[in-house]
Parts: C-alpha cells; structure tokens; sequence
C-alpha cells in the first residue's frame, strides 16, 4: 500500500461522511417549489408507506428523531408504571430515557463479546413477575439473536421494543431487522445507513398501537373536536423536507448496504492482524456483518489515549464506544452497583474509525496505513 499522509486529504478524515446520490436534490427542490414543506407534505406518507413496505410491515409513523421514537414506542405500549423492561447495558442512553421518565424500571442485561450486542442467554434469569418488556437494541454490526428474544417473551408474555436504529437493510436468518418487535423503530441520523438529517420511524403490525402512536406524535390532538385534549402528546412530527430525502435514500437502500460491506472488507483486508485488538467477523450464521461503524477492541485498554492522539494528530476521525448505562451518574439509582464485565471491558476498550458512506477508497487506506502504525507502536 503506497504510504499516504494528510496532505494527500482535506487534513482529515471524519467519522461519518453522508452520501446523497440518487434523488435527493430534485426531490427537496420539489418540496421548495410545490410550497409543501411541513408534516403535511406529501413525502411524509410516501416515506411512511415504503418504509413499511421495506421492513414488512403494515403500518409505519415518521417522527423527528430515532429517541422520540422510542419514547412514543414505550408510551404507546402502557407498560405497567414500575413494571421492568430488560436491556442491554452497552448502548446508547436514548433507549432508557422514556423507561425512566415513565416511572418503569430498567434491568440491564451484559453483552457478548462475540457480538457485542445483549447476551440472550442472560435474558431468562433476568425475568421476574414484574418484567413488562424485553428492549432488543441491535449493536453495529449484527442483529439480537431475535429467535430466543421472541420465544422468552412468548413464554412470558413480554412486549418486544426493537430499535433497529443500526441495522437499515440489515436481515436475520433472512428476515428484516424492524420486523420482529411489537414496535420497532429507527433513527435517520446523519450517520445512519438511510439519513433525513435527523428524524425516525416508528413500525408496529397492531392496529391499536398506530392509532396511539400517530396521536401521541402529533399533540393528541381529537379527531372530533378541534384544540380539545384527552391525553398528553408532543410535537414530534417529521417535515416533508426530510422526508423528501428519506424517500430518495431508500431508493438506493441495497447500493447503501453493498458499499457499506465494501468499506468493512476492504478495512478487514488492509488492518494487519495481530493479537492486540478485535474486530468482528464478516458473517455470523445467521447474518452477515452490516458494518454500520467499524469498531475495533483493544485487548489492552492501557494504550488508548496514546492510539486516540495519535489518530486525531494524524487526521483520522474516531469515536469512544457506547458508556454503559449500568455506569452512568444520572442512573445512578438504578444501578446498585452492578458489574457487567463485558459491558465494561467494550466502553473501555473500544473506539470505531471512519466508515461513512462518503468515505473513499484512499481514505480507507489512509486510515488503514495509520491505525496499523500507532497498533505496530505499542
């Protein structure tokens, strides 16, 4: 590989580059010319539509971004107040905002460091009377196990939260991530496979829980009566502008999956191997890897100041993973001082490189040619 440095690049080469390749500008000019630029627009119930259709799903409500529509998801559900909802620990804190703000009680459940998503084989002797739902949180590369999260809360009688926010376009045992839960939602991030700048989805098959889920988006405001207010919404509609180019993004979806497995092999044939670090494999048996960041685990967290100043010196972006929630000062009180050493060991020895979908070719081999420099270092 021909030895690059930063004058070769803009100076430097940021974690997520978005893409916007197919008809994102006609459409966005559309909504300018036409004057629909609001949550009345027509691209709202377009992207709404598709997007269901995509994830096998028959109803689909497009909302500001991927929290809120975990928040709505869990307002939607009725979970008893102070009932459990078991989750990952290592995951965004998005995913126990609502749990908390709605008088119900987290159990966090450790990772695999096979996959690093939640251990399901810890599920089970997580479930107690007082255990409401299951929140399945697919993590970077592969989805849950989902057949063993499905057969527990069949057993059990749980709802399933699915926040496939990471895995657009992602399948298991060839079946659609955001099909499995009672309500499964995702986030359009800028960083995200398929991105509206910010903004979300929220999908469900039951009827009830959409007619909930539109009203709570939208201030529940009454069908019958104008300004007149039975329940307490929020304002968390989706604007056609972004919308707009959620449709032309789905458009492209395979494209945007194949390149995105492009970037993660072509880092898995250039990184040199050598036992200080992990990354994880191109398949497991029941999905291929959707490589939606490209993570790396260090097996000695002792290096990692020295590797993260080294890259930002050397012009490569690069995120800390996930700070478990079992660790977090605001959730202090729901965390009694537990240890979830997988948890644990992924917060403080992982990082990811650039992997977006704009990222080039030399960018990759460029940050290949200095990720092995600081790891040959230490």
């Amino acid at each position: 590989m021909e030895l690059m440095t930063k004058k070769d690049f803009n100076m430097f080469v940021p974690v997520n580059t978005p893409k916007f390749s197919g008809n994102e500008k006609k459409y966005l000019i559309d909504c300018i010319d036409s004057g629909w630029i609001s949550s009345e627009g027509p691209y709202v119930r377009k992207f709404e539509e598709n997007f269901a259709k995509f994830c096998d799903r028959k109803y689909a409500v497009a909302v500001t971004n991927g929290t809120i529509a975990i928040d709505i998801a869990l307002k939607a559900l009725d979970l008893p107040r102070g009932s459990e909802v078991i989750l990952p620990s290592f995951t965004i804190i998005s995913c126990i905002h609502e749990i908390v703000n709605s008088g119900l009680k987290p159990v966090y459940v450790d990772s695999s460091l096979e996959t690093w998503n939640m251990d399901v084989n810890q599920i089970e002797e997580k479930i107690t009377p007082n255990t409401s739902a299951i929140m399945a949180v697919h993590i970077y590369s592969f989805p849950v196990e989902m057949d063993k999260v499905i057969s527990l809360a069949k057993k059990y009688n749980l709802k399933i939260i699915e926040d496939a926010a990471e895995m657009h376009g992602q399948t298991y045992n060839g079946n659609i991530c955001g099909s499995f839960g009672d309500i499964s939602t995702f986030s359009f991030y800028a960083n995200k496979h398929i991105t509206t700048g910010e903004g979300g989805m929220i999908l469900t098959n039951n009827k009830d829980y959409y007619e909930k889920i539109l009203s709570l988006r939208n201030l529940c405001f009454t069908k019958e009566k104008r300004f007149y207010h039975t329940h307490l919404g929020t304002n968390a509609r989706m604007t056609n502008i972004q919308a707009a180019l959620g449709v032309a993004q789905l458009e492209n979806i395979n494209a945007i999956v194949k390149r995105k497995r492009e970037i993660g092999e072509l880092y898995n044939n250039l990184l040199v191997k050598n036992d200080k670090f992990i990354t994880l494999p191109s398949k497991m048996p029941y999905a291929d890897n959707i490589y939606w960041v490209y993570g790396i685990l260090l097996k000695d967290s002792s290096n990692m100041t020295r590797i993260i100043e080294f890259l930002n010196k050397n012009g490569v972006g690069n995120r800390p993973f996930f700070y478990p929630l079992h660790k977090q000062p605001v959730l202090k009180e729901f965390n009694n001082n537990l240890s979830l050493p997988n948890s644990e060991i992924l917060s403080e020895n992982g990082f990811y490189i650039p992997s977006g979908l704009g990222i080039t070719d030399k960018e990759i081999e460029y940050v290949s040619q200095k990720v092995n420099e600081i790891l040959n270092q230490i």
